[in-house]
């Protein structure tokens, strides 16, 4: 079940285009170190680690030339209704362009008259016809191509690995207009699971801002205060101010190397639901169950799909996953990571299992169901 206070920060098709309402959601830095004057044209010098009052507006300017709206045609049994309003960022000066899959291809049950076409308009005014070449659904993440005869501005991808709660971030957008809009806050979580949000399917890590996403900045860059894109804004809650989320571009970069190399993104299946394990929860799990392995750190695992590959790999339930390929972890962060793109292929895990007992289970990953 999915809540219906978040919204997909494009709007839904209207009859009138001047319009927007926002869609129901239908379901992935750096720290302070720009210089800043102190005062306004006092003649001081730059103040190190200072967040000055161009601050903000540097990192907007350093982006703003490569955001760009995208509009996408809608319809409905033939008739066009309307269209898709949101926004990009071009990441490359041959014109690919970074977006939502929400804003370019169908969620909303209604047919797409674009036949896979958007609308690009850059910040300069100039307007190109792009074609969607790849979507993921499950990520959100789309690439639009566009055609130029001349270089295209670009935006710097930066690091969303290092970004900490309380750093600033920048949120720009190209919401029914021409003009960049540009909103800016703070990392309020680098990591909201969307778990934690109510979204089902595969697990999904989110960036949480209090940066105001306007209606229409799907698609837009979440950047830090270098400029670098740090992440892509998806989605905002309705009932609530200053909650905003946002893929991050660690997530978004693995995502455009699946594009490139396969055309999609392919997505290993163990069939495991899986738990990180600290102290606290690895002794309220001895309490209450004295066989409980001896492990305070690696992964549990407290339920195992009937079918799957890891039953069939002899997994049970409160197991303990403490290595995989030959490597000790700690969350399910780094078994995905081994795991990459690695379907049909037999990987080991050494697993803990009740009274202490070790063994070694070997797992022959399937590929997800992209519609999960």
């Amino acid at each position: 079940h999915i809540p219906l206070f978040f919204s997909r920060t494009a709007p839904v098709p209207s009859t009138d285009t001047n319009k927007e309402t926002s869609a129901d959601v239908g379901d992935f830095g750096a720290g302070i170190r720009k210089e800043a004057s102190v005062g306004s044209g006092d003649g001081h010098k730059p103040c190190c680690g200072c967040l000055g009052r161009d601050t903000i507006a540097n990192a907007a300017a350093t982006v703003g030339p490569a955001v760009v709206n995208l509009a996408v045609p809608r319809g409905f049994q033939g008739l066009t209704v309307g269209k898709s309003m949101g926004s990009g960022t071009i990441i490359d000066p041959n014109g690919t362009i970074l977006t939502c899959a929400h804003v370019v291809v169908d969620f909303q049950g209604l047919s797409s008259s674009s036949k896979g076409k958007v609308d690009v308009t850059l910040q300069d005014g100039r307007s190109f016809e792009g074609t969607v070449v790849n979507a993921d659904l499950h990520s959100d993440i789309a690439i639009v191509k566009i055609k130029s005869k001349t270089l295209l501005p670009t935006a710097k991808l930066g690091s969303s690995s290092k970004l900490r709660p309380g750093e600033w971030v920048v949120a720009v957008g190209c919401p029914l207009s021409l003009q960049n809009t540009v909103t800016a806050g703070i990392v309020s979580c680098v990591d909201r699971k969307s778990s934690d949000l109510g979204l089902g399917g595969m697990q999904r890590e989110f960036l949480q801002t209090d940066c105001a996403i306007n209606t229409g900045n799907s698609g837009g860059p979440l950047v830090n205060i270098d400029g670098e894109v740090v992440g892509v804004n998806i989605m905002k809650v309705l009932a609530a101010d200053g909650l905003g989320f946002s893929v991050p571009i660690d997530s978004v970069s693995k995502i455009i190397e699946h594009f490139k190399r396969s055309g999609r993104v392919v997505r290993p299946w163990l069939g495991l639901k899986m738990l990180d394990l600290n102290d606290m929860i690895a002794a309220q799990l001895k309490e209450r169950d004295p066989t409980f392995p001896n492990v305070s750190t690696g992964v549990v695992v407290p339920m195992v799909t009937p079918g799957s590959p890891g039953e069939r790999a002899g997994f049970r339930p409160g197991d303990v996953v403490i290595e995989f390929e030959g490597r000790p972890v700690g969350s399910i962060k780094e078994i995905i990571e081994i795991m990459g793109d690695k379907v049909g292929k037999p990987l080991k895990a050494v697993v803990k299992r009740a009274n202490d007992i070790s063994l070694i289970l070997t797992v022959i990953p399937e590929e997800a169901n992209p519609n999960i």
